[in-house]
């Protein structure tokens, strides 16, 4: 997909780390990577980065209480230099994003508003904010304030004047499970009742900021055609390239984590075996 560009431009790191047809993974720093791909090559971008929370407090999972921090990877550094690590790599997404190109960026409280600052300051144009309301969200243990049970995601378009894709006629209300109106032919609002991600995606490990299937279907399906590329900057366990994958889209993700990459090689080379079965059942059943 990519990989005659990244030879040109960097011979050191233009290996895929892992690939199959139109599914590719990257290790490295997701800057250093943008950095050196073509540019307006991109479709769509969605980015779930580091909401730098990780500060030895606590939370409760299944029942129990359980560390917030993730990794060295959440730390925060910051306000100044948090707020220059987002500017730096949305404004690498932008150089690669086409001119009708979109961005979706999932967060909470702790990074969503220096996104949403990043991405006006280097010229994106806003569409939306999303409120991904989770039904099944974990309590909260102090009881000293409210429960967090939302995370903000905005979608932004690289140019305001050029025409970006919303497939309008596949969001409709009535088709998707969990919306709050139920309506035929109703506009999709902007709040998504989505649960978190189910056991069956978790199969192999989780990523600690893992997004459930169901609304990475909604956001490719709604800002993307088939045969179109969709790169995740921060990949995690790939849920975005899953999606993508089995929607005939093409995916390029990227983490410097080898573990969670490794996670989503697994978990795509499951999603290709149960897509070959479910295509030698349809051969099978065709009339010799």
């Amino acid at each position: 997909m990519f990989t005659e560009a990244l030879i040109m431009a960097k011979p050191n790191k233009t290996k895929p780390y892992f690939k199959n047809n139109n599914f590719e993974l990257y290790l490295d720093d997701c800057r250093d990577f943008l950095n050196s791909l073509p540019e307006e090559s991109v479709h769509m971008i969605f980015a779930d980065p580091p909401y730098n929370l990780s500060n030895g407090g606590f939370t409760c999972h299944a029942g129990k209480m359980v560390p917030v921090n993730k990794g060295k990877w959440d730390k925060s550094r910051g306000l100044d230099e948090d707020l220059k690590f987002h500017m730096e790599w949305i404004k690498a997404c932008r150089r690669v994003l086409k001119p009708g190109g979109t961005i979706w960026i999932s967060g909470t409280y702790h990074s969503i508003y220096r996104c949403g600052y990043a991405l006006e300051s280097t010229g994106y144009h806003i569409l939306n904010d999303i409120a991904w309301f989770k039904p099944n969200a974990a309590p909260n243990l102090s009881c000293r304030y409210f429960t967090a049970s939302h995370e903000t995601l905005i979608w932004a378009r690289k140019e305001k004047s050029a025409k970006h894709t919303f497939n309008y006629d596949l969001m409709r209300n009535s088709d998707w499970p969990g919306d709050f109106i139920k309506k035929p032919s109703k506009q999709m609002r902007s709040v998504w009742a989505i649960n978190t991600p189910k056991p069956i995606e978790k199969t192999f490990g989780k990523h600690p900021t893992q997004k459930p299937e169901e609304l990475l279907k909604r956001i490719v399906l709604a800002s993307t055609q088939k045969g179109q590329l969709v790169l995740d900057p921060f990949t995690g366990s790939s849920t975005t390239g899953l999606i993508a994958h089995l929607h005939g889209r093409k995916f390029v993700g990227v983490d410097n984590e080898k573990a969670y990459l490794d996670l989503s090689a697994k978990r795509f080379n499951l999603l290709k075996t149960n897509m070959d079965k479910k295509r030698s059942r349809k051969l099978e059943m065709v009339p010799a």
